[in-house]
């Protein structure tokens, strides 16, 4: 029997909660399917800091490296906001990101039907809607050097390589051959060298994937579009800066937070974690949605692993229990039949694969 070897870090807030649900999930999912998940837990954020003293202990960096995988929940909350910064939780995942050579952000955003009137958009705008944002994660104005800040001026650096724009177009390339081969490039060639870089680097990619209907777009023109007409997109590939503010963008197109997955991959070992935060105002209420984690697990088998199967099953299950009125609370007011806890939509997700 095949056997995995998967990092689990819960973190804090709601982390421990909807990381749970995710693993009787996987494990559901793996048994149906002939192939074994070892977990192994490890620290990170706030909940690493009370314990050792730092967001992140080298034990964590170290299980992560020798794992086939790493299934993340939350981390932070308000008791560390006044930490210095190589001490708050979110450094712990920067360094984490870093270590494993994380370079490329993939954030689907998919609108359900039973929940198109979730979305804060017009119901005709979203139904259908079906994109991956490719993001560039460690490069860019987030991390150029020089960058200076003396109270009198300040300036960032942007800044990319080519074989930084090469590696990761080369990634929304091959995602958008296992779509509809569609890639939108979004840059601001128009006034950055930078982007001029980005653009004519993504150009020299495309002429070897024929296949892939490649454009391109200025971030301002695209940030309008995903408003105007989001089906128009496929992979929307783009740096870091322009990345982060678009897959925000994109995301509340769905109606909550709380159903959307990210992975973080192109290194050692694939990062696979909901894009929400720790919610410590909820935790421990039994009311988190753990959707998005679930999802982030379908993603961890599909990209890591290679269990495409196993993937599509929980992907099913999860559009099965919606289409049948099964919401958490942040989707009560949406059809709902049944309202859950965290743990009940976990076990009812279970009973769908387990009929599978």
């Amino acid at each position: 029997m095949k056997s995995y070897e998967i990092a689990v870090i819960k973190g804090d807030g709601i982390g421990p909660e909807i990381v749970d649900e995710a693993v009787k999930v996987l494990d559901a999912v793996s048994e149906k399917e002939g192939f074994r998940l070892n977990y192994k837990e490890y620290l990170m954020g706030g909940c690493a800091y009370e314990a050792v003293g730092t967001p992140i202990p080298d034990i964590t960096i170290e299980g992560c490296r020798v794992s086939d995988a790493v299934l993340f929940g939350s981390i932070g909350g308000y008791k560390w906001d006044n930490l210095p910064r190589e001490m708050k939780p979110e450094s712990g995942l920067l360094k984490l990101r870093k270590e494993l050579g994380l370079f490329a952000n993939l954030r689907p955003v998919s609108v359900f039907d039973e929940l198109v009137e979730a979305s804060s958009m017009k119901p005709e705008v979203v139904k259908g809607v079906d994109l991956l944002v490719v993001r560039e994660l460690t490069g860019g104005i987030y991390f150029g050097e020089p960058r200076v800040n003396d109270g009198q001026k300040a300036y960032n650096t942007m800044f990319y390589t080519k074989d930084e724009i090469t590696r990761i177009a080369k990634i929304a390339f091959d995602s958008a051959m296992k779509r509809r081969k569609k890639l939108c490039s979004v840059d601001k060639a128009n006034v950055l060298e930078v982007s001029r870089l980005w653009r004519a680097t993504v150009d020299e990619m495309a002429v070897h994937y024929p296949e892939v209907e490649v454009s391109h777009m200025f971030v301002d023109n695209a940030a309008m579009q995903l408003v105007r007409d989001p089906k128009q997109f496929d992979v929307i590939l783009t740096g870091n800066i322009f990345g982060d503010i678009l897959s925000d963008e994109a995301s509340m197109m769905t109606g909550s937070i709380g159903l959307l997955p990210s992975s973080s991959i192109g290194g050692i070992v694939g990062l696979y974690e909901p894009i929400h935060g720790s919610a410590p105002d909820i935790a421990g209420q039994g009311v988190a949605n753990p959707l998005a984690t679930i999802l982030s697990a379908s993603m961890m088998l599909r990209y890591s692993l290679g269990q495409e199967r196993a993937a599509d099953i929980i992907d099913g299950a999860i559009k099965s229990v919606l289409k049948d009125g099964y919401r958490t609370p942040d989707l009560a007011n949406y059809h709902a039949k049944e309202v859950c806890s965290t743990k009940q939509i976990g076990l009812v997700i279970v009973d769908r694969i387990k009929r599978v």
